[in-house]
């Protein structure tokens, strides 16, 4: 009591009650029940269980610890899916965590979580595998947690950060829990989580699920619910607002009224939250496979204004049809369909079809006041990001993949020289290339122009060859063809406006103010004399020899 009354005379903060200590104090409590499911009723193939998590699994059981795969991947495979990723939660701190494992390493300030890493090289080419691990975690108090003035944008700059960094938990004037490393029980676990069908334990060993809020039935009803007071918990971290909209369309959920009720209203949140985690955010929405569904998510739930720029235009009503919504629509399909067959896909060039149509506005001002097509480009490109500073930075390397698909365009519709050769060999020739067959689907191209090129990337030496003679001689074709065009337009034209053969006076004298094409014509007709020396007039107005 003595230590307790010191604290609170030299101001430092009070240590925040769990959930469990508030309800023995005297507080209420709704941790939920544990059940425990057993094969014959959850029906999980454990065939589908990465065989890393579950060594994570056993190597923390052997070590005394509790450990069970948790999360989306539970209720995936509930689901009968292969989960893409696998968390492991467990009673071990992550200090304990980190000295059971030769490769792990801790991460995070907001929550400190275990990277255990097998496999060496990069995470996306398959050459390695990263299993989360984090500690079981407290349901806190919130009227005991430290609250601070501002909110996760404003930390870092008044330099909250560094001093949050050192207290289990902490929160913001709108109730966000800014961190929160006070560890728990596996009950407070659950309910401190946000859906239901994501609080749900497994382990593989065992093979038994435990299940606190009746996730394993939500999970059957396809319903999503929050876990607790939806409103508070939006407040406590408004991204569950994304991931509530999300995990409905991947999953083809429907949310619960209750969860559902205040979206709208608590929507104004996330404009505290960094953009960087929005943009995260994002690109989950649009990179799961269901980038469509989440879409139209978006806007049943009147979200499709304001919560990320990028967005906006695209899915602006009243904006004229220029073809913007045709193409992205024709790229996130596109993007669905290869995570559908396991093939990769990467964010720049999402990205870069979403923005192509502000990039094309631009280039084709600049080029009508004269600017040369490169670097009309390149300054359209340029404007872009600058527009766009907040959700995507025009620096690194997925604006410098944005960049190398747009500037590869025009390089794209030429096809003579060393050119074609060389673009092929381009580390992104492949992307610029998919790049252009869309704008050749939508018609904003010639489609041989991608019919060309998937031929030519795909040919051998002679065949390449072959293609480039063939169009060296259609690109001929063309040019010989533009005068014959012109001329038939021009005597079209003529026939119209004079209404027969014009008379030699005419053909000598012209109107005043006659147009180009007329006095072409009259160029070309024999006038009504002949050249001194009798010599006839050739068609193009001058001497034969």
């Amino acid at each position: 009591m003595i230590k307790k009354f010191l604290d609170k005379l030299m101001g430092k903060p009070a240590k925040p009650k769990t959930q469990a200590e508030a309800a023995a104090s005297g507080g209420t409590s709704s941790l939920g029940n544990r059940v425990e499911v057993g094969k014959a009723e959850h029906g999980i193939d454990v065939s589908l269980v990465d065989d890393r998590a579950v060594k994570v699994v056993q190597t923390l059981n052997d070590g005394g610890f509790e450990a069970y795969i948790v999360g989306g991947a539970v209720r995936d495979l509930l689901l009968g899916l292969r989960p893409k990723d696998f968390d492991v939660a467990t009673n071990a701190t992550p200090e304990q965590v980190k000295g059971l494992f030769r490769r792990a390493f801790i991460i995070g300030r907001r929550f400190r979580i275990v990277h255990v890493v097998f496999g060496r090289g990069r995470q996306d080419r398959g050459l390695s595998e990263v299993i989360e691990v984090s500690t079981f975690r407290a349901v806190m108090d919130a009227a005991a947690a430290e609250q601070v003035v501002g909110n996760e944008k404003t930390m870092r700059k008044e330099g909250g950060g560094r001093h949050a960094a050192t207290t289990g938990h902490v929160v913001d004037a709108d109730g966000r829990v800014l961190r929160d490393n006070v560890w728990g029980p596996q009950i407070e676990d659950a309910a401190r989580r946000d859906f239901t069908v994501n609080a749900m334990y497994y382990n593989p060993q065992s093979e038994i699920v435990v299940d606190y809020h009746g996730g394993l039935k939500d999970a059957k009803k396809k319903l999503l619910r929050m876990i607790g007071d939806p409103e508070v918990r939006y407040r406590e971290d408004p991204v569950r607002i994304i991931r509530a909209v999300r995990f409905a369309a991947k999953l083809g959920f429907e949310i619960e009224p209750k969860t559902r009720a205040p979206i709208r209203t608590m929507a104004a949140l996330l404009d505290n939250v960094p953009p960087s985690r929005l943009f995260d955010e994002m690109i989950k929405l649009l990179q799961t496979g269901h980038s469509l569904a989440s879409l139209a998510e978006l806007r049943k739930q009147g979200l499709q204004h304001g919560v990320f720029p990028v967005l906006d235009v695209l899915m602006n009503d009243a904006k004229p049809d220029d073809g913007r919504e045709k193409f992205v629509n024709l790229a996130l399909a596109d993007t669905d369909r290869r995570v559908d067959e396991g093939k990769p896909v990467a964010p720049s060039f999402m990205l870069a079809c979403m923005l192509w149509h502000d990039v094309l506005d631009g280039w084709r001002q600049l080029k009508a006041r004269g600017e040369a097509p490169i670097p009309a480009l390149q300054q359209a490109v340029d404007a872009v990001f600058d527009a766009r500073i907040g959700d995507i930075s025009g620096r690194g390397k997925l604006a410098a993949d944005m960049r190398d698909i747009w500037l590869m365009q025009p390089r794209l519709e030429r096809r003579s020289g060393n050119g074609p050769f060389t673009l092929i060999e381009q580390p992104r020739f492949r992307a610029g290339f998919d790049f252009l067959r869309l704008r050749a689907e939508v018609g904003e191209l010639d489609a041989e122009l991608g019919t060309w090129w998937e031929a030519f990337s795909l040919g051998t030496e002679a065949e390449r060859e072959n293609l480039m003679e063939a169009a060296k001689q259609a690109d001929t074709k063309r040019r010989n063809q533009a005068p014959k065009a012109r001329s038939a337009a021009a005597e079209s034209a003529d026939a119209d406006d004079d209404g027969g053969e014009a008379s030699p006076t005419e053909n000598l004298g012209g109107a005043v103010g006659a147009d180009p094409l007329r006095k072409r014509r009259r160029r070309r007709r024999k006038p009504s004399g002949a050249l001194a020396g009798g010599e006839p007039v050739d068609a193009a107005g001058g001497a034969s020899n």
